[in-house]
């Protein structure tokens, strides 16, 4: 009989490039409702782990966790994709930027958020590595001003943007060194910005990469760090050298594909099949042809099985099985 590895054991063989039977696999979904209680949150993401035996747990509070306690409001009004709307932003005039203040790393939804990491690392302890997602500080602006408002703030008040971004780098700075206490293997961080249709490469490296990179050197204690370059068009060459273990995009919409990325990074690459169109419109043989493919791009090296991004809530049932029992066909 063969040997039952631990998902944290298949991780730490994909990352060493050894090519395995099974293809380790790992997507994630929003939890709506339940992710505004820590312990309704941790009940969400067990049972879906539970169910579906994934290779890591990314972690995926409403992107409002972050910025909530420096007054940012949102609802859910039912988005497939489980994400909640912004109802207030807390960044109305160029100078708002500079009365960012840090907030204590445990205040509010990021203490919530904090207990529910809590919870999952006692439940899964070393068997199950768990990532927490992080968003850049631009994702955060967006978040915190408008992504509208954001871009006409950068391009013509940039000085005060800048100054609202180290704000927002030092606060992420210190809410790192808070969760690695808690005991988690690494973060999913997320990247929204590095895309031809919202900024000049120029841009992205003064306002995104910038502070990207002080966040991303501080991140040694930990060993399993995904880096998410959100959206189509994308700069992928200017986040191919992030110092991730892991890089994952909308590959099946967008420039590289998985073998044009393997030529471009030395990080492990995450995906290979339709967040939408098939994971949730598509079939199970489906799902296993683009997974047979994905393999077949990567040779099963160093790949991770995913979608370019969050799992719609959509998804049915069956099409989450084949994707996360898909075995290397020999």
């Amino acid at each position: 009989m063969a040997k039952t590895i631990s998902h944290r054991e298949r991780m730490e063989n994909c990352l060493s490039g050894k090519v395995q039977s099974k293809i380790p696999t790992a997507l994630w979904r929003h939890f709506p409702v339940d992710d505004q209680k820590a312990d309704t949150f941790a009940k969400a993401v067990i049972n879906f782990q539970s169910t579906f035996e994934f290779d890591f747990i990314k972690v995926t509070p409403a992107s409002s966790y972050c910025v909530k306690p420096w007054g940012v409001e949102d609802v859910w009004t039912g988005n497939p994709h489980g994400t909640r709307d912004y109802t207030k932003y807390v960044i109305e005039k160029p100078e708002d930027w500079e009365k960012l203040s840090p907030v204590n790393p445990d205040e509010g939804t990021l203490g919530m958020v904090n207990q529910c990491l809590e919870m999952l690392v006692n439940h899964y302890n070393t068997h199950t590595p768990i990532i927490q997602t992080i968003f850049s500080p631009l994702s955060q602006a967006k978040n915190i001003v408008g992504p509208e408002k954001l871009l006409l703030h950068l391009r013509n008040f940039p000085k005060a943007v800048h100054a609202g971004l180290k704000t927002i780098t030092e606060n992420t700075l210190q809410y790192l060194n808070f969760i690695a206490e808690i005991g988690i293997d690494g973060i999913f961080y997320a990247v929204q910005h590095a895309q031809h249709s919202l900024l000049t490469e120029n841009e992205f490296k003064t306002f995104g990469k910038h502070y990207d990179m002080q966040i991303l050197s501080s991140l040694d204690r930990f060993w399993l760090n995904v880096g998410h370059i959100h959206g189509e068009d994308i700069m992928f060459k200017q986040v191919a050298d992030y110092p991730v273990q892991i890089l994952n995009w909308h590959d099946q919409d967008t420039f590289p594909s998985l073998s044009q990325a393997k030529k471009l990074t030395d990080a492990a690459v995450c995906g290979g099949i339709k967040q939408e169109e098939t994971m949730v419109l598509g079939t199970p043989d489906e799902i296993i042809a683009e997974a047979e493919n994905a393999v077949s791009e990567t040779n099963g090296e160093r790949f991770i099985l995913g979608t370019g991004c969050v799992l719609p809530i959509t998804a049915p049932y069956g099409n989450i099985i084949s994707a996360s029992n898909h075995q290397i066909n020999s």
